[in-house]
């Protein structure tokens, strides 16, 4: 017979004991592993993994599923901010255990959810609900890259959003390199900028944009460009690009995310100055 360390974490970490009748388990067996210390007793009936990550048991504590930021991160998906406090799934008419300085948000949305951490198609939807177009953009477009939602699933979550925001599954694409990537390219898209990626020029190399064939966008995520030597490296790129003809702007992750305003201005002064 399993372990019941063992068929917890088969279950995803965290699950009801009752799940296990069916393997020999009874209640006696869970109460021994948690006084050894295998298991975590989450309230009464609900059992975790040592393991299992704190937003996730806070969660099952309420009486459902992680979902949002705190899922997606957990899933390995490119989040844009993490909520302050965790995003509980409840279903569609779930119940609710009251607990402890409990600051759970709570969702009420349909669909299968069990207990611990909701699945990734679930949390992208629910995402959009709370943090809009650009959080969910960059979330969808890693959740792809990384094969984490297939087709069926990439039509259920447009399927899901409100008729206004289904664009967004319309544009994005399945080789985002990034998501500081992801939105830049949907705020050039916005502002009716042509925008190839992660273009290769002889001479220069791969550059992050190039904006109507003339302005080299460079987007250095946090903690890129740090030392004197990748520095003089930009810098000869800077050079060399600049003998071919383009204009090259660089702006780090700060200016990007929160002075975007600075930075479009600088794009559309550059895009000028080469129609001109």
């Amino acid at each position: 017979m399993p372990t019941p360390l063992a068929l917890v974490q088969l279950h995803g970490g965290i699950t009801r004991g009752s799940r296990f009748a069916s393997f020999g388990c009874t209640r006696k067996d869970l109460s021994i592993a948690v006084r050894r210390g295998e298991l975590i007793r989450i309230r009464a009936g609900v059992f975790a993994a040592p393991e299992c990550a704190s937003n996730v048991r806070t969660a099952a504590l309420h009486g459902g599923a992680l979902t949002c930021s705190g899922a997606l991160r957990l899933h390995g998906v490119w989040v844009l901010d993490d909520e302050e406090h965790p995003h509980v799934w409840l279903g569609q008419a779930g119940r609710t255990h009251p607990h402890h300085d409990c600051l759970c948000v709570e969702h009420y949305r349909a669909g299968r959810m069990h207990l611990g951490l909701a699945p990734v198609e679930a949390a992208l939807v629910h995402s959009y609900g709370c943090h809009g177009d650009e959080f969910f953009f960059a979330a969808f477009e890693s959740a792809w890259a990384q094969r984490l939602i297939g087709a069926a699933a990439r039509r259920r979550i447009r399927a899901a959003l409100p008729a206004r925001a289904r664009w967004l599954v319309d544009v994005a694409r399945h080789d985002a390199d990034s998501g500081l990537e992801s939105i830049v390219r949907l705020r050039l898209h916005l502002l009716g900028i042509q925008v190839s990626t992660q273009v290769v020029i002889d001479g220069v190399g791969r550059v992050d944009f190039v904006l109507e064939g003339r302005v080299i966008l460079e987007a250095d995520g946090k903690g890129n460009h740090d030392g004197h030597s990748e520095r003089h490296r930009d810098l000869r790129r800077e050079a060399e690009a600049s003998r071919l003809g383009y204009e090259t702007l660089r702006f780090d992750y700060a200016m990007i995310i929160h002075d975007w305003e600075v930075v479009a201005g600088a794009i559309t002064s550059a895009l000028a100055r080469g129609r001109s």
